[in-house]
């Protein structure tokens, strides 16, 4: 029997999407519903399990949690590309590491939730609906604005369509803009700083490196106009946390739309909970039950064909 063991799944999805009773003669497993407190914890829950089932971004898997683990011999992660796993341990290792498909949809989906629920103040109404009133903020309307895209990749893409639906002006930047596919969709060339000064929304859709760390400081944020609003569902990092945090507290902009942090899950004492205008989502961005469907199913084809040599999806190669 191989021992595997499912991480952070929080909503308990493993058991809903996965018939138990169909795999119970080959594999043991064991889901985890609650993050590590930190290595050490993880270290000893895990030390007699051969398999991960992970969610990319969640718990790290880092050169010495790797190294602890004496019985692991393979790691199935969502998606095809994970920042938190170190790649070049495993494969020192002797470890297999394989991905998964993902729906890139959901992400842009979420965007527009964070984008209509800032403009029209969607979370100040509903809680004052529970406490009886009725209209009491007025919001905007998104025709005729400029939409600030940075990362015009397949997200943005989407993005930038529905942009277009409603009626937006749309501009993009980035270091490697695909200028045939932004003049297909209508999406005006930018530099970063004229994208800064005249946008009215900005959305990030970058790929988290090296180049895009902290991408947005208090001199990005200074450039913006102080109607305008921030949305990020990409990487924490790509924004310097304090610096946005300030720029909200001083009501340097209108407001930040976020669902993805530096450190997940957010610290319960957080100083961006504590910030009106910041609309806040628990990076449900690829949380959909299509997405984990493809997931979970994906992880045991990949391991199925592991056992029996012959990896299908594999990162590490």
């Amino acid at each position: 029997m191989i021992k595997v063991a499912i991480l952070d799944d929080y909503q308990d999805a493993f058991r809903q999407i996965i018939n138990f009773e169909k795999h119970k003669d080959k594999y043991d497993f064991k889901v985890f519903n609650e993050t590590f407190r930190d290595e050490n914890e993880a270290k000893v829950a895990l030390e007699d399990f051969e398999v991960l089932f992970i969610m990319r971004e969640r718990t790290p898997m880092s050169n010495s949690l790797i190294n602890n683990l004496p019985k692991l011999k393979y790691i199935m992660t969502s998606g095809m590309r994970n920042n938190s796993i170190d790649l070049e341990a495993a494969k020192k290792k002797g470890i297999i590491v394989c991905g998964t498909e993902i729906n890139s949809n959901p992400a842009a989906e979420i965007t527009w939730t964070l984008i209509l629920g800032l403009v029209r103040n969607v979370k100040q109404e509903i809680d004052n609906m529970f406490q009886g009133y009725w209209q009491t903020t007025i919001g905007s309307e998104l025709k005729g604005k400029m939409l600030g895209i940075i990362g015009l990749g397949k997200i943005g893409t989407q993005v930038a369509k529905v942009g277009k639906a409603f009626g937006m002006e749309v501009c993009a930047w980035s270091e490697n803009l695909n200028l045939s596919n932004a003049n297909e969709l209508g999406v005006l060339p930018m530099s970063k700083e004229d994208l800064l000064k005249n946008s009215d929304i900005i959305s990030i859709h970058l790929v988290l490196g090296e180049r895009y760390k902290n991408l947005i400081t208090k001199k990005e944020l200074e450039m913006m106009k102080k109607t305008s609003y921030l949305i990020n569902t990409s990487r924490g990092p790509i924004i310097n946390e304090n610096d946005l945090v300030k720029a909200l507290k001083d009501e340097k902009i209108a407001g930040a739309g976020l669902d993805v942090y530096d450190q997940e899950p957010l610290e319960q004492d957080h100083k961006l909970r504590f910030l009106p205008n910041a609309l806040l989502l628990p990076h449900l961005g690829f949380v959909t039950i299509e997405n984990y469907s493809i997931f979970y199913n994906q992880m045991i084809e990949n391991l199925t064909s592991c056992l029996k040599g012959k990896p299908i999806r594999q990162i590490n190669q």
